[in-house]
């Protein structure tokens, strides 16, 4: 800090929305549901005392890294320039003062640090009431409409990503010293959270369809479309959730920090909105299928979130999860065309799914093995459990393969294709399609989530294309019109 003295008028630094493109409340409060979702029955309780009380209580409970948040890099510079003139920089939130404290702490720009104590929530005409405590002529960093109140006595303002209204409201107040804006809430943002592309996983609800050789009947065909809609809807409500609680873990990855809101692209309260307005357009959409569609949906869902909250930071447990999910996928085809799956289907994609979910941890602790790293963040991994993974992995890939081949030689397979032997000839495309797969995990050229390079690569969709047509093949009446 300068020991020069402080001649300018002081500058009070909002901080949610203004210092960080965040919330710090509902950062610390979704840390606080991923370490005990009971936490949540308790916020009720806490917010009757309140609002002050209920950050206190929560702050006092979990350790945030503010070193992760979603800072304003150019607002970040501007106040370090100004830490060289003769100005003192305070940092003021209605946030805790435990959280405040830490954040301006690590800013390393700021001369004293003002949060909500735990009786007093710190903003509005309060926060206003604590500037001129300590000073009547003061500038003003903010963000809301909550802050005009602030801004009506302040002798400027520096304002960060005020609506044109505001904006307007504000020239009549004080002047303007310094303007900050940044990207909030773009559609395109919101569409990246949706996660579209994963809705490809989804295409899995056809296979059944395929399988029953109803490809030609129109209403089972609608009802296979509408499932795929409900698990895309649903899917997306799971994701959005997922990338809530992982803010921690995602801004310490290597491609998801760049996620939305990771990277505080979209408000955190807009994706708390979000995820279950999909949820419910999801079962609102499953209600005109067989009701035991909306029973493998339901299913579904309790077992993504179990994988959100608990699962996913259990070893192999994940991964099985995982490869259950895939399958649940397939059943629920099944159920939306009231067709039973039979068992040579879903044991041939527990295997297949549990091998490429091991890719999927596989490819991560690739990295951290390269990257130095020891432990996978908010897993049960470590990187010198690569190679057991591998073997895990390898081993289920081939087991798959393994399946299908018991599938053609079982009775029911031959009674119901006219030409089962043409099946024999997936076998191997199936052991270069998965052998592959693990060679250029290996290489370390898939990224993360195989079951979406399967889907997009080109050698894949060949492979998959050709097991297609030999499926078509294997029941095409060759025999009769060979003797016609």
């Amino acid at each position: 800090m300068p020991t020069h003295e402080k001649t300018l008028p002081p500058l009070y630094v909002d901080l949610d929305g203004t210092l960080i493109k965040s919330d710090l409340l509902l950062e610390s409060f979704l840390e606080l549901i991923k370490r005990n979702l009971l936490y949540i029955f308790l916020a009720p309780f806490w917010l009757l005392s309140g609002k002050a009380h209920l950050k206190q209580q929560i702050a006092s409970r979990i350790e945030l890294r503010v070193d992760l948040l979603p800072y304003n890099i150019e607002l970040l510079a501007y106040l370090k320039r100004q830490q060289q003139l003769p100005r003192k920089i305070i940092l003021i939130s209605a946030s805790d003062q435990r959280l405040v404290d830490a954040v301006a702490a690590h800013c390393a720009c700021f001369d004293d640090a003002i949060g909500s104590d735990g009786n007093s929530n710190c903003s509005g005409a309060r926060k206003l009431a604590r500037i001129k405590q300590d000073s009547s002529l003061f500038v003003y960093a903010g963000d809301n409409r909550v802050d005009l109140k602030v801004w009506e006595q302040a002798a400027g303002a520096i304002v960060v990503n005020l609506r044109p209204s505001l904006r307007r409201k504000l020239d009549s107040l004080c002047a303007i010293e310094a303007e900050f804006n940044y990207s909030s809430g773009s559609f395109k943002s919101y569409i990246r959270t949706l996660r579209l592309h994963q809705w490809l996983k989804n295409t899995l609800v056809f296979l059944p369809l395929a399988l029953a050789h109803e490809l030609d009947n129109s209403a089972l065909i609608v009802n296979a479309l509408i499932a795929f809609l409900c698990f895309g809807l649903c899917a997306s409500s799971v994701y959005i959730l997922n990338d809530l609680l992982d803010l921690s873990s995602d801004r310490q990855h290597r491609s998801k920090f760049r996620r939305p809101f990771a990277a505080g692209d979209i408000p955190l309260l807009s994706g708390l909105l979000l995820s279950p307005v999909l949820l419910f357009c999801a079962f609102s959409l499953a209600t005109t299928l067989p009701g035991t569609f909306i029973v493998v949906l339901a299913l579904y869902y309790l077992c993504t979130g179990m994988y959100s909250f608990v699962l996913k930071r259990i070893m192999l447990v994940d991964v099985i999860l995982l490869a259950t999910l895939y399958t649940l996928r397939i059943i629920s085809g099944a159920a939306a065309i009231s067709v039973v799956p039979s068992f040579w289907l879903l044991a041939f994609s527990m295997f297949l799914f549990f091998s490429l979910a091991v890719v999927k941890r596989y490819t991560e602790l690739n990295y951290l093995r390269n990257a130095g790293i020891e432990q996978s963040e908010g897993r049960g991994y470590y990187a010198q459990d690569l190679n057991m993974m591998a073997m895990f992995g390898c081993a289920s890939a081939f087991l798959s393969v393994m399946v299908f081949a018991l599938y053609i030689n079982n009775e029911d397979t031959r009674n119901q294709y006219l030409t089962p032997e043409l099946l024999w000839l997936i076998c191997p495309l199936l052991l270069y399609m998965v052998s592959r797969i693990w060679l250029l995990a290996a290489r370390g050229q898939i990224e993360e989530d195989p079951i979406i390079f399967a889907l997009t690569d080109r050698v894949s969709q060949v492979v998959t294309l050709i097991c297609g047509l030999l499926l078509w093949l294997a029941n095409f009446p060759w025999r009769q019109i060979v003797l016609s």
